[in-house]
């Protein structure tokens, strides 16, 4: 029975994080592309892209909100998907820009309630005595998408029409119904049926995930702006086809990063690896700003991988070591509140900055906000880790 009970490489937890990998592919592919998309096709200005780009994770925070106070089900997996499907066609629909904004809101809702309940269900059938090794394999299947989604993006941006781009995205929400149907809920019911029902803050978000997921959403923050207008910064310097190969280079060096900082991390701490991230990360967002050629390009790929890429997973890992084991759910939904937040608002935000300043421009800003938060980070959480893991 124990070895039953410490199993981590079940059924569910495969095919969870294959739906985990397919809709986060799809959420970077679409914000990689849709930012270009509506610039071509609607004339758009470039505050305008940036609300479009940014209002999906806007109704993911809000499908994450409502999906989080209800017991996790089969049947509310089962239907987000297929409302996922039906919002992905509203894509198809070549109307107005207002539209277009109410399409990515509502996949936008659709989205937040399959990857709340995906992570969830995860989290909830872990072995406790695995309970990080498992989280930190489950956040690979995002790591991959984050660098995977945009780079097929671009690509089909650009030998493609975007009608195709919304056709694949179209064929793996199809996929997510079929293997959906094979996760099993069992387990995961009687432990969410246990939860407080109340009307209090806590019963929401876990608080001692705030501080860091502030660190989480300035991050995201500046990581939206490389997500949503990367493609067209590459227009301006003549490096599209360097810029395609961004995001590869970015999970590459995450991929060989992510087993040494997490081994690291359970040796030394949190701060050992946050700190140079941020550092790497800054730099790798100053480069980006001053790139004039492909390598230089790919070069800030690197740092922002070894740097953002670590960040991400291992500020999960300490919004979920700070809670109790019978709320690392809500620590876990906190983490990604925060994430959606940074990543929602970021895209909208930035399109307003960027004719003041330039997409150059911007990066550089983007680079010395990274920086600054060092000391930020300090004064949430990196002074008091010792404390905390006494």
């Amino acid at each position: 029975m124990s070895q039953i009970n410490t199993k981590l490489w079940t059924k569910n937890f495969i095919i969870l994080s294959l739906i985990n990998f397919f809709m986060t592919l799809i959420f970077f592919l679409l914000n990689a592309t849709i930012t270009l998309y509506s610039i071509q096709e609607y004339n758009a200005s470039t505050s305008e892209a940036g609300i479009i780009a940014g209002i999906l994770i806007i109704g993911s925070l809000l499908g994450r909100l409502f999906t989080g106070r209800l017991v996790q089900t089969k049947k509310i997996l089962m239907t987000s998907l297929l409302f996922f499907i039906l919002t992905t066609l509203l894509y198809f629909v070549h109307f107005n820009i207002g539209f277009l904004i109410l399409s990515r809101f509502l996949n936008g809702i659709t989205l937040g309630i399959i990857t709340t309940v995906v992570s969830t269900v995860v989290v909830l059938n872990l072995p406790t005595s695995r309970k990080g090794e498992g989280i930190s394999y489950f956040a690979i299947s995002t790591a991959l998408a984050t660098g995977v989604g945009p780079f097929i993006g671009l690509n089909m941006s650009q030998n493609a029409n975007f009608n195709m781009i919304f056709t694949f995205s179209l064929v793996l929400g199809m996929i997510n119904v079929i293997i959906g149907i094979f996760v099993k809920f069992s387990e995961v019911n009687k432990a969410a049926n246990k939860k407080e029902k109340g009307l209090k803050i806590s019963d929401f978000i876990e608080p001692k995930a705030i501080p860091i997921g502030i660190i989480m959403f300035i991050m995201a923050f500046c990581f939206s702006g490389i997500v949503s207008y990367l493609n067209v910064y590459a227009l301006e310097l003549g490096l599209i086809e360097a810029a395609s190969f961004f995001f590869m280079v970015y999970t590459v060096f995450v991929l060989i990063s992510r087993p040494f900082t997490g081994r690291l991390m359970d040796k030394k701490g949190a701060n050992i690896i946050i700190y140079p991230a941020l550092i790497i990360y800054g730099a790798g967002m100053l480069f980006l700003g001053s790139a004039s050629s492909s390598a230089i390009l790919l070069l800030a790929g690197a740092l922002v991988a070894l740097g953002f890429g670590n960040i991400s997973s291992i500020s999960q890992a300490i919004a979920i070591s700070l809670a109790e084991p019978h709320r690392v759910g809500l620590a876990t939904a906190t983490f990604f509140i925060f994430y959606d937040l940074g990543n929602g608002f970021g895209p909208s935000i930035l399109g307003l900055l960027i004719p003041a300043t330039g997409y150059d421009g911007l990066y550089v800003i983007l680079g010395f906000i990274i920086l600054a938060t060092l000391f930020l980070y300090y004064l949430l959480y990196g002074r008091k880790e010792r404390k905390i893991q006494n």
